[in-house]
């Protein structure tokens, strides 16, 4: 997460009308330590790809992470020896990244409006946060900070739509969650890009990690949408979906299954 301006195609409904826009994006601050500690990471084979798209090795590249959030795909990004500035305007999400990696340099920002020097970056990535954004302001942005030849890369790991068990899953949130996930902005990036003059390249790639079902349950309760209920309305619909999962998966190990949808466009 981060960037507080809102993408056009981000929820428009919040939950009983109570929540505006800028709640959910101010709402990971809230469940920082849970992000950290449940959010999945990537697979090697999603900077494999920014690689072969990108059409340079990540080793020694000047990387602009925005909207870092806790880390975790900065962290990924240096293992593959990326040069990385992390930019999180969120003080709760910012303090976890400062923890995990006191390293790492990182400046309070949001995407719409860089504060960094024109031609600065050889990669500009966003991991699960540029539908925070206002793609007319933030791939100017990007593209300003970009030197020649470089890329912006965006990328969402969503639930796998392919997977039975997770597209039931996400049928009975957006059944009973007004608003839940009506965005699709990880399957929209490409048109989006396209509609703004660029030739983005998309691919989508499939993984699993095994985790306790306790652990995909604080995956869940970190999204914005249940930060924003809070933990008295989110526990009901957790606790249900407890049970369900135990049905699925009664040794309470979760195959938690991702469709990962990356999206490049080259400066």
């Amino acid at each position: 997460m981060t960037d507080s301006g809102r993408h056009p195609a981000a929820p428009a409904d919040e939950p009983d009308g109570l929540a505006s826009s800028a709640d959910f994006a101010r709402s990971f601050d809230t469940v920082a330590s849970q992000y950290a500690t449940a959010r999945p990471g990537y697979p090697p084979a999603l900077f494999d790809a920014v690689e072969e798209i990108g059409g340079r090795a990540l080793g020694g590249l000047r990387t602009v992470d925005v909207g870092a959030g806790t880390g975790i795909a900065t962290r990924l990004l240096r293992e593959r020896g990326a040069d990385v500035l992390a930019v999180e305007p969120g003080p709760g999400m910012a303090a976890e990244l400062r923890r995990a990696l006191p390293g790492v340099p990182l400046v309070r920002g949001i995407g719409d409006a860089l504060p960094l020097a024109d031609g600065s970056a050889d990669l500009v990535t966003y991991a699960q946060s540029w539908h925070w954004t206002d793609p007319a302001r933030s791939v100017p942005e990007a593209l300003r900070v970009l030197r020649s030849g470089g890329a912006l890369a965006l990328w969402w790991n969503v639930p796998d739509p392919d997977v039975e068990w997770t597209a039931a899953q996400e049928d009975r949130l957006r059944e009973r969650l007004p608003g839940y996930h009506r965005h699709g902005i990880s399957a929209e990036a490409p048109q989006i890009l396209a509609g703004l003059g660029l030739r983005p390249v998309h691919r989508r790639l499939h993984w699993t990690r095994r985790i306790p079902v306790d652990l995909h349950l604080t995956h869940l309760a970190s999204r914005s949408y249940f930060a924003v209920l809070g933990p008295e309305r989110s526990a009901p619909v957790l606790a249900d979906e407890r049970e369900l999962l135990l049905r699925t998966f009664p040794d309470g190990i979760v195959d938690d299954a991702y469709a990962l949808d990356l999206t490049i466009v080259r400066a």
